[in-house]
């Protein structure tokens, strides 16, 4: 079963016949962006795996470990989770073009922090309380490894920069940075594992370079040529090994962080600006913010037991109340959770 209020990935008839002009070049980010996020999004709905969860014996052995005072702060970022989805998704209400086109500006980081504060909570019902997002992001990193999430976004990358290994997306085995280059909307699920392998090279790309950066502007860390002292221009593999160990894992969550745009920052412009289909794009960040928290509240739920996790959502204000809040509650998490009623077929799954 998908995710409730998740949309199918809308047809590909917005990839149409790209144009060429110079507005359309200068878009050429931004559409390379919205094809990653439309390819994570189409994978998910491919995969149509949310319900597997409940047959994961990681997933059926999960307790939490929530106090009275830790409940406290489990809600409050529950409430930080779900008020940033509630903003995301009541966007496009506003039927119009250029208001959703500005509105990047605000559903970017709105999709991101919703699934940080998700994560924060479903670190928080086993007792972790961090707030430290490259320790959230470590967390979260050996959580997908390990095998807490489904498929649909359990995909990951390590290694050393120019020898990633690209796991769990069977069909992008044969990947290379060629592999795709037109920048039509992935149609296939190959094209699309394919386009998820080269989010997840370019993110780790980003992150190895900001360390070796972070580490070689610093006279302290840097490293030096033993030879003149010098700080180092080049790295060898060996020390390229040593960064990757110091990342970890690539996963979902880091590339969810590339939305982390400050609104400040000039890089917003270039989406702002853009001619590419923000409709679709802003569809694609909803289903996705959905099937990731949805994956966190059914192990926040089972944590906590059903009947408390109705008292926390009874306790929201009720325009969260009233809204997907409930409505994911009803139709994912109590499924999941609760026994079927004796006479009753236990839930199945829908065909996407």
């Amino acid at each position: 079963m998908h995710s409730p209020n998740a949309q199918a990935p809308l047809a590909q008839a917005s990839a149409g016949n790209l144009p060429l002009d110079d507005n359309w070049r200068k878009s050429i980010p931004a559409q390379v962006f919205l094809n990653h996020f439309f390819a994570m999004d189409y994978h998910i709905h491919h995969q149509n795996d949310l319900f597997d969860l409940a047959k994961f014996p990681i997933f059926q052995q999960f307790y939490g470990r929530a106090t009275d005072e830790n409940r406290k702060a489990l809600e409050k970022l529950l409430l930080n989770s779900w008020s940033a989805e509630y903003a995301l998704r009541i966007t496009p209400v506003v039927n119009d073009e250029q208001y959703l086109q500005s509105s990047l500006h605000w559903t970017f980081p709105q999709a991101y922090y919703s699934a940080l504060f998700s994560a924060r909570a479903f670190l928080a019902v086993q007792g972790i309380n961090v707030s430290n997002e490259e320790l959230i992001r470590k967390r979260i990193g050996n959580m997908v490894v390990r095998g807490y999430y489904p498929a649909s976004i359990g995909y990951y990358a390590l290694g050393p920069i120019n020898s990633y290994r690209i796991q769990r997306l069977p069909m992008a085995k044969r990947f290379t940075v060629a592999a795709k280059s037109d920048l039509l909307l992935p149609s296939r699920e190959g094209s699309v594992q394919v386009e998820l392998a080269q989010f997840l090279k370019t993110t780790r790309d980003q992150r190895v370079r900001a360390l070796r950066n972070a580490i070689q502007t610093n006279p302290k860390t840097a490293l030096r040529s033993p030879k003149t002292g010098e700080i180092l221009q080049k790295f060898s593999v060996e020390q390229y090994k040593q960064l990757a160990k110091q990342i970890g894992y690539t996963t979902y969550f880091d590339m969810l962080s590339r939305l982390r745009i400050s609104s400040t920052n000039r890089e917003i412009e270039r989406f702002v600006d853009s001619e590419i289909d923000v409709k679709l794009f802003h569809q694609s960040l909803v289903n996705i913010v959905a099937h990731v928290n949805s994956v966190h509240e059914a192990y926040i739920a089972k944590a906590l037991g059903m009947q408390a996790y109705r008292q926390l959502v009874a306790k929201l204000p009720s325009y969260l109340q009233e809204s997907f809040v409930r409505d994911r509650m009803n139709t994912v998490i109590a499924p999941m959770l609760e026994e079927p009623q004796s006479g009753q077929e236990p839930y199945l799954r829908m065909a996407a």
